[in-house]
């Protein structure tokens, strides 16, 4: 797979985090207002509390999934791969979908399991195809590592 694909691929995993990100947000707030309209409670946990933080932690998980689309989307405009902590945001929310998806098969089954094996192979695919090690554009000739000097054997 090779340039052609990479925008493509890039610009798609940048739209389903973004869509994520904004149903995991949509999702938590929705909950933490549940809790708090029938002051469910949990071992004797202030109601309020739970929905104080279950609306907090939807809203930081959603920003998340939106950074990382948006590390996603950069490297699509700028058709290179992404550095430093944007890198590493991806291979995180790889990782996320990874233990999301295992997590899911259980939880709410296989339908889950296969969306977050998608998002898993997207983010993966987005991550693989600027890949630095490989060469880069078509017609370019790969360049070859440095090799370490061999030093003669004293007896």
């Amino acid at each position: 797979m090779g340039p052609v694909i990479r925008r493509p691929v890039a610009v798609v995993t940048a739209i389903v985090l973004f869509a994520e990100g904004l149903g995991i947000a949509g999702l938590q707030w929705f909950l933490g207002t549940v809790v708090d309209r029938q002051k469910m409670s949990l071992a004797g946990l202030d109601p309020h509390a739970m929905s104080v933080s279950t609306k907090a932690g939807g809203v930081l998980f959603g920003l998340y999934f939106v950074l990382c689309g948006v590390v996603a989307l950069l490297v699509a405009l700028r058709n290179r791969p992404a550095a430093g902590p944007g890198h590493i945001l991806l291979v995180s929310v790889a990782v996320v979908h990874g233990l999301l998806g295992a997590l899911t098969v259980g939880l709410v089954g296989w339908g889950a399991f296969a969306f977050m094996m998608v998002v898993l192979g997207l983010v993966l695919l987005t991550l693989m195809t600027y890949d630095r090690r490989g060469g880069g554009e078509p017609g370019e000739p790969e360049r070859a590592a440095p090799v370490a000097p061999s030093v003669s054997g004293a007896s």
